[in-house]
C-alpha cells in the first residue's frame, strides 16, 4: 500500500522544529582512517547488518513523504558502496525531494563524477583538511592527496557548480593552513566550511580539548589575509557563512561548541544500519531497520517509527571537550 505524501511537514519535534534535512549513511566503511573520525584499526559491520539499496530507497521516499526536502548521502565513504549510482538515480526520482547531496572524501570522485552528475546529484561536499601531501598522509594515516585533488577537478569538469570543501580544524595539525585553504577554495570557485571537532568515539592520537580551535579564532586568522564579511546565506545546514571581498565563494563555520546552533536544528541522521540518530551529540536513537525487516507492511511501520521517534529529539547537544567522549560511536558509524 502506497501512503500519500502529507501537505505539511509531519516530522516536527516537541520543540516545534520541522525536520526537513536527513543525512543518510550508506556504509560505515572507508578507505581512509582520519584521526578525528575513527581508530586506526577498525572492525567494520557485516554486510547483512547494513541497509540494502531497496531499504535505503524506501527510507528516502518515506522521509520525503513526511516533509524532508533535502537528503545528503554520507558514510564512511559512500563512493565505495556498491550500487551507489543506482541509489542516487532512484532517490532523485522522489517527487518531494528538492536537493540530493553527497559528502565524500574525494578519493573515488574522479571515476564517479560524471555518473553522479548524470544521476542528478545537486551538491557535493569534499573533505579536505590540508593541502600538504605529507600532512594529508598524517591526518588520514593512509591517504594520498592527489586522487582527492583529481576528484575536485573531475567534478568541476563535468559541470558541478555547487562544490564545497569541508575542513575539520585542529589547532596543532592544520589550523595554520586555514588561510591557504580559503585561498585555494576562492581561486577554484569552491565554497569551504571549517568544522569544530566533535567528541565522537574514543581516540588516542590527540586530546580533543588540546586541539580545539574556535570558529572565531579561525576567522581572525583568515581575516589577516582576506576581508571577511558575514552573510545571511544558508545551505539549509548548520554552517554560518561569510564572504571574502572580491569573491563569490562562501566561507562557512560549523561551530557546535562555540556558536551553538541547536535552536534551529532541522536535521536527523540515519546510520548505515538504519539507526535513527536524533541528535549528533546524544545517544537517543530509534531502530528503523527492524521496522523495515520485521513487519508485513514495512512502509507503514517505517512511517510509524519515524513519527513516534521524532518526539524524542533532544533540545540540544551537551558536548564537553574536557570530559570526552560523551558519545561512544565514531563519526564513520554515525554518518559523516
Amino acid at each position: 500500500m502506497h501512503l500519500a505524501p502529507l501537505k505539511s511537514p509531519a516530522l516536527v519535534d516537541s520543540f516545534g522544529r520541522a525536520i526537513t534535512y536527513a543525512r543518510l549513511s550508506i556504509t560505515d566503511r572507508c578507505d581512509l582512517r582520519c584521526v578525528y573520525c575513527m581508530a586506526e584499526k577498525m572492525t567494520f559491520l557485516p554486510r547483512a547488518e547494513v541497509l540494502s539499496i531497496e531499504e535505503l530507497v524506501l527510507l528516502g521516499k518515506t522521509l520525503c513523504e513526511l516533509g524532508v526536502t533535502k537528503l545528503r548521502i554520507t558514510g564512511g565513504e559512500p563512493l565505495i558502496r556498491g550500487g551507489v549510482i543506482e541509489l542516487m538515480q532512484r532517490l532523485k526520482k522522489i517527487p518531494e525531494l528538492k536537493e540530493l547531496c553527497l559528502t565524500t572524501n574525494g578519493t573515488h570522485l574522479a571515476q564517479h563524477a560524471k555518473a553522479l552528475k548524470d544521476a542528478g546529484v545537486d551538491r557535493i561536499n569534499i573533505s579536505l583538511d590540508t593541502l600538504k601531501p605529507e600532512r594529508f598522509k598524517q591526518l588520514t594515516r593512509v591517504g594520498d592527496i592527489e586522487p582527492v585533488l583529481a576528484g575536485i577537478k573531475a567534478a568541476q569538469a563535468v559541470g558541478f557548480k555547487q562544490l564545497k570543501l569541508n575542513c575539520v580544524a585542529l589547532k596543532h595539525y592544520n589550523a595554520d593552513e586555514a588561510a591557504d585553504l580559503v585561498n585555494f577554495a576562492l581561486n577554484e570557485n569552491l565554497d569551504i566550511s571549517f568544522i569544530e571537532e566533535m567528541p565522537l568515539g574514543k581516540i588516542n592520537d590527540h586530546g580533543r580539548a588540546a586541539e580545539f580551535i574556535s570558529s572565531a579564532e579561525l576567522r581572525e586568522r583568515i581575516g589577516l589575509r582576506f576581508n571577511l564579511q558575514p552573510t545571511q546565506q544558508t545551505s539549509g545546514g548548520p554552517a554560518r557563512y561569510w564572504q571574502a571581498e572580491g569573491f563569490e565563494s562562501r566561507i562557512g563555520f560549523i561551530s557546535p561548541h562555540s556558536e551553538n546552533f541547536c535552536g534551529s536544528c532541522n536535521r536527523i541522521r540515519i546510520t548505515a544500519t538504519g539507526k535513527l540518530i536524533l541528535c549528533l551529540g546524544q545517544e537517543k536513537s530509534a531502530d528503523l531497520r527492524s521496522a523495515m525487516r520485521e513487519h508485513s507492511n514495512p512502509e507503514f511501520a517505517l512511517r510509524d517509527a519515524l513519527l513516534k521517534a521524532i518526539i524524542n529529539k533532544p533540545e540540544k547537544h551537551d558536548f564537553d571537550l574536557v570530559d570526552e567522549p560523551q558519545v561512544l560511536r565514531f563519526m564513520n558509524v554515525t554518518g559523516g
